[in-house]
């Protein structure tokens, strides 16, 4: 297939002037080249296109694709809805794309609706108020500790050590700047002490798999008790992951899996869970656009533990959104078919049973030891 490749890439942004911090989302050159390998692997012509504003400018040029393989995070003054743009666009032209479309991207973007969604399916995730402007500070009445976040961004951006939050003149300091900084509401809800584990899902509605939950450790040099951002860019020496052993393995994966399922989540991404002081977990948030730099990014760090090359994960991530275009076998021809996946297979045919923990090291790839 003739594969379109949408992305923001971070060295486009920063020479129009972008901060660092505002960049912090978008893609590395080397997360496109890995993308541009693994389906060329499999047989595949990928192209690059870019950002939502290049697209637009192909699709008026009459360019179209046979897929788009979409990671692209817009860009808006709000922040809110930007994750929906690529898919909105190819929507209206009729081009199948991987991930989520509009309606979901939209709504899983903006961490408090996604919150009140799950909460319908009746799943736990931690009390929460949002606070729009300053003068809702004070009408904030959850008892501490609290946990502040903007309510639409990803790749923990805003989140610190100043996340915590113990008073009402820390819940008043961190809120007064977080809205200055991120210009959006935030999320504000209650600290939970336990165990932070991530679910990498591949999949779409009843054929949606868990692949495997892995577990979050901060090492002694890290921010305390969050998984900040900083912790995130400097993962070497701050981080450590292993994969989760049943049964709270079995736990997180079938709490990941019924709210992937229920939001309408499609062909990959993740769903981070925590646990409260009674070590149940807690739904926290879902990714419908994963990160998927192979060496640094949670989702084929999970799979590369799992025993899943990157290869095979991103070609379960077209395969799945190939069950949407209709005569895809025509459009395949020159890709090697891989047997239909069973459930609990992995995409390089071994069985993903839930066990651990399991370590492994990847060169430059963020630690992991075992516990």
């Amino acid at each position: 297939m003739k594969i379109g490749l949408t992305y923001d890439l971070r060295d486009d942004y920063l020479r129009l002037g972008f901060h660092e911090h505002e960049v912090a989302e978008f893609d590395r050159v080397d997360t496109i080249e890995a993308l541009e390998d693994a389906l060329r692997s499999l047989g595949h012509r990928p192209e690059r296109i870019g950002c939502v504003g290049a697209l637009l400018e192909r699709l008026a040029a009459g360019e179209r694709w046979d897929l788009v393989f979409n990671i692209a995070e817009g860009k808006s003054s709000t922040g809110i809805g930007r994750e929906a743009q690529v898919p909105t666009l190819l929507d209206l032209h009729g081009i199948p794309y991987t991930f989520s479309d509009p309606l979901v991207c939209a709504l899983t973007l903006h961490k408090a609706v996604t919150k009140r969604v799950v909460r319908d399916l009746g799943l736990p995730t931690p009390d929460f108020v949002v606070v729009e402007s300053e003068a809702d500070i004070a009408r904030v009445d959850l008892p501490p500790p609290l946990f502040a976040k903007p309510v639409a961004e990803g790749s923990s951006m805003g989140v610190s050590v100043a996340s915590k939050i113990r008073s009402r003149d820390e819940l008043a300091r961190t809120c007064r700047s977080l809205l200055a900084q991120f210009r959006q509401p935030v999320l504000v809800e209650t600290f939970l002490p336990g165990r932070e584990f991530t679910v990498g899902l591949v999949g779409t509605d009843e054929a949606a798999q868990a692949v495997a939950a892995m577990e979050i450790h901060l090492l002694p040099g890290a921010e305390a008790e969050v998984y900040s951002f900083q912790n995130k860019e400097h993962y070497e020496d701050r981080v450590a992951y292993t994969l989760a052993s049943s049964p709270i393995a079995d736990e997180a994966c079938a709490l990941a899996l019924t709210a992937w399922r229920g939001l309408g989540c499609r062909d990959g991404g993740r769903v981070d869970v925590r646990g409260d002081a009674a070590g149940r977990l807690n739904f926290i948030e879902v990714n419908v656009l994963p990160g998927l730099n192979p060496q640094r990014s949670d989702l084929p760090i999970l799979c590369s533990l799992r025993g899943i090359p990157y290869r095979n994960l991103i070609g379960r991530i077209v395969e799945s959104a190939c069950q949407r275009i209709p005569g895809a076998g025509n459009l395949r021809e020159g890709t090697p078919r891989q047997p239909k996946a069973r459930a609990g297979d992995s995409p390089n045919g071994a069985t993903a049973k839930v066990n651990g923990p399991t370590t492994a090291k990847r060169g430059k790839a963020r630690r992991v030891r075992p516990v």
